[in-house]
């Protein structure tokens, strides 16, 4: 349907899976992640308002009132100048009569470029979630990842989303320190959420994917990554250390593609029973073998 602006690949959090899709960007600015391989061979790109209201109009075509949440790709739509992201909102709110909300994935520089004001002036202009792949709080591993960001940075860029009202949901990927990073990555990742207070939390399992470096590495022996059981382990140890305020809620989530135990918890609420759960699921994932599944997992 919309053949003129979803020509390379469009990817959204499973959350959105019935939201209507607004692209206005291709790929990713930064595209430089070591663990990601989700735009490479796509040259950045920030599309015109007449590329963005053709397709806003072509949905309302085929049913304005259908349509209850948008989710603004791709990989960060927040680079976008605010002025611009408040004209497209203005322009979802006037054409769909029933829209409740607009998300968006967001990378740390991207939110660091926008003040605590300008973040408050999106959500009140219905830009009221965003996804943000901190996925660690460790300075160390962040530099190897080449996110672009160090911690201080990663954690501030979170902080400032929740202190402008809007709702934050964080993702964060176990295994990405490798072996030898393991409890330094789980440990700083618990300290930046205790620090940040996120809407939502979401554990990923590290997936080594053709086409990026980290695969490489771990192809020529320089990454070493953990079995299924240590990367469980390394979920214990940094909810063991996560300590919210007994009045937040935060709904925690394991269950994406690459988790190999689904788990779902209200934080701090839920969090013993959570902590057992992760328990059991050690001791069931003890019997796999780590090559084979991570060998597997590469594509």
């Amino acid at each position: 349907m919309f053949f003129d602006n979803y020509d390379t690949p469009v990817f959204r959090p499973p959350s959105e899976a019935r939201s209507f899709i607004l692209r206005v960007t291709r790929g990713c600015a930064h595209n430089k992640c070591t663990y990601c391989n989700m735009y490479r061979g796509v040259p950045f790109q920030i599309l015109t308002d007449d590329e963005i209201s053709r397709q806003i109009a072509l949905a309302a075509h085929y049913g304005k009132d259908k349509v209850r949440r948008v989710f603004l790709a791709d990989g960060d739509a927040m680079v976008l100048p605010t002025s611009k992201l408040l004209k497209i909102l203005q322009a979802l709110k006037d054409t769909f009569p029933k829209l409740q909300r607009v998300s968006s994935y967001a990378a740390p520089k991207d939110i660091l470029r926008k003040s605590e004001e300008e973040l408050r002036q999106l959500n009140e202009a219905g830009l009221r979630l965003l996804y943000y792949g901190m996925e660690t709080g460790d300075d160390i591993t962040l530099k190897t990842v080449n996110k672009g960001v160090n911690a201080e940075e990663a954690i501030e860029a979170g902080r400032r989303v929740t202190a402008s009202g809007m709702k934050l949901s964080v993702m964060v990927i176990l295994g990405l320190a490798g072996k030898e990073g393991s409890q330094r990555h789980a440990l700083a990742t618990a300290k930046a959420i205790n620090i940040i207070k996120p809407n939502m939390l979401s554990a990923l399992c590290l997936m080594l994917y053709r086409g990026s470096e980290l695969l490489e590495e771990f192809e020529c022996g320089e990454f070493n990554p953990p079995s299924p059981k240590e990367l469980m382990e390394e979920l214990a140890l940094m909810m063991a250390n996560i300590d919210l305020p007994k009045d937040h809620h935060c709904l925690f989530r394991s269950n994406h593609v690459s988790n190999y135990t689904p788990l779902a918890a209200t934080l701090p609420q839920d969090k013993e029973r959570l902590l057992s759960e992760i328990a059991m699921s050690v001791k069931a994932l003890g019997r796999l073998k780590e090559w084979d599944v991570y060998n597997s997992s590469a594509y």
